[in-house]
């Protein structure tokens, strides 16, 4: 039996890089950047973890997965033992595993790095749950008993499919319906598959498909059937809402409808849902970026996730377009790292006034103004001030809007007595998800507005708890 390493040799150990595609040849392909780790580097990695006692990296989970167990898993090489670990709280470990902010949530709380670099909790995660995908199959946990219950699910992101996971194996019986035709949300139309492969998201929906959840495409929750019809003609006893925030904003500047003006949902959807990069044998096509100059606004994951999109499409030129500094950028620092290294050229301290265009309706260009940082503003981010003469105009072809997203207003017209706040957001229990309907419960982006994979799945499983316990005490 190998000798347990001492806290200070364990110490030593530096962060294992990521095996990643070179720069130069993942920015023409759409196959996915960071290659995972072998179990080699794995269980060296999870040598680092110094097994806290309190273990802080938990407190910044928001599924509450059990960091510092599995990671001791494998350590000792018990894969298989860590995947089941993982899946008591995260039913979607392969997916956290690649888009989750960990350096955010459960890595910034790690021991380890107030010393040297946090351990790589996150690329654990991913190798557990690929390992187990591509070597051992997937494994379902086992249900309870039927309890003769039904709870409907609107939208099959990770709020919805998280919630479906935990009501399914309480017992009950779970239908999820979802307004595309295909099943994972944002998961699939909203992430690049260089970041998030949809094979991915599609093992991850067959398994709870296996547990026995229906799922329903083309439901419209609104126009096909109401909240209300859920409760009453189909006889659900509960409800969960997960529909997203998917309305798109706009800047609201001149020019904003030239051809050649996209939202980001519609950029991304075509290329990632609809596989628009494979045109002709996909039958959705999208802007010609072959050659071409391309802006996206934005300094979020989204609009990383639109530029980087759009050089593996051609463009010659790829500008991200941000009125702030990249400190203030909300995009991940990996996501921004690789953007650099793929050839994205930054207009950072930039602010759009006017796109400009052909008489005839195309986009040609876009009137920039410099700013500098003042004052932080209500976020907490300094403030950008147009700094007096310094417009100028940037030549572009095609341009991509990535400021954010709104809530679809489609279960607010149809569900009467459904309280929403000012931006359009269901109003919930912070503590129970349920809202002002007896029996409907929200989570995910329609309630906090655009968020992360992982904080969507800690409202799916958190109103999942309240399903269960509602059902009960109703019952």
């Amino acid at each position: 039996m190998q000798t347990p390493l001492s806290k200070k040799d364990r110490m030593k150990i530096p962060r294992q890089p990521m095996p990643e595609q070179d720069p130069d040849v993942r920015n023409k392909n759409f196959l996915e950047v960071n290659l995972g780790y072998t179990e080699e580097l794995a269980v060296l990695e999870a040598q680092r973890c110094l097994q806290c006692p309190k273990p802080f990296c938990v407190d910044g989970c928001p599924v509450g997965v059990q960091i510092k167990d599995f990671i001791s898993l494998v350590a000792e090489g018990k894969i298989a033992e860590a995947a089941a670990k993982i899946k008591e709280d995260n039913v979607l470990p392969a997916v956290c595993g690649r888009v989750c902010p960990q350096e955010e949530q459960c890595e910034i709380k790690c021991v380890v790095g107030n010393k040297n670099e946090p351990v790589a909790i996150g690329r654990l995660e991913r190798f557990v749950a690929d390992y187990e995908r591509e070597k051992l199959g997937m494994r379902l946990p086992v249900c309870k008993p039927k309890t003769g219950k039904k709870v409907a699910i609107v939208g099959s992101g990770p709020a919805g499919l998280s919630c479906a996971a935990d009501c399914i194996q309480a017992g009950h019986g779970v239908t999820v319906f979802e307004a595309l035709h295909e099943i994972g949300g944002v998961l699939l139309y909203g992430i690049p598959e260089f970041r998030l492969p949809k094979d991915i998201v599609k093992v991850e929906v067959q398994a709870l498909e296996e547990l026995g959840v229906e799922f329903r495409t083309n439901a419209v929750i609104g126009f096909t059937d109401s909240i209300d019809e859920l409760l009453t003609v189909e006889g659900y006893d509960a409800v969960f809402i997960a529909v997203g925030a998917g309305l798109p904003y706009f800047m609201n500047i001149p020019g904003e409808n030239l051809n050649g003006v996209y939202s980001a949902n519609e950029f991304l959807t075509r290329v990632n849902l609809m596989k628009a990069y494979d045109f002709p044998n996909h039958d959705t096509p999208v802007f010609d970026c072959k050659g071409k100059s391309v802006a996206i606004f934005g300094g979020g994951n989204t609009a990383m996730d639109a530029v980087r999109t759009s050089k593996r499409l051609g463009a010659k030129n790829a500008y991200i377009v941000y009125r702030r500094s990249e400190i203030e950028m909300p995009a991940r620092a990996e996501e921004v790292h690789h953007a650099k290294q793929e050839g994205i050229e930054f207009q950072l301290l930039t602010n759009p006034i006017e796109f400009v265009g052909t008489e005839e309706g195309w986009l040609t260009g876009v009137k920039l103004l410099k700013m500098e940082l003042g004052e932080p503003d209500a976020s907490g981010r300094r403030k950008p001030i147009p700094i007096k003469d310094s417009e100028f105009i940037l030549p572009i072809d095609m341009a991509v809007i990535a400021i954010g997203n709104g809530s679809n207003p489609i279960i607010q017209k149809t569900t009467p007595g459904l309280e929403f706040n000012k931006w359009g957001n269901i109003v919930v229990n912070s503590e129970t998800m349920l809202t002002s309907r007896e029996g409907v419960f929200a989570g995910g982006d329609i309630v906090t507005g655009g968020a992360t994979v992982i904080l969507a799945m800690g409202a799916g499983r958190k109103a999942a708890k309240a399903i269960n316990e509602y059902l009960f005490n109703k019952e």
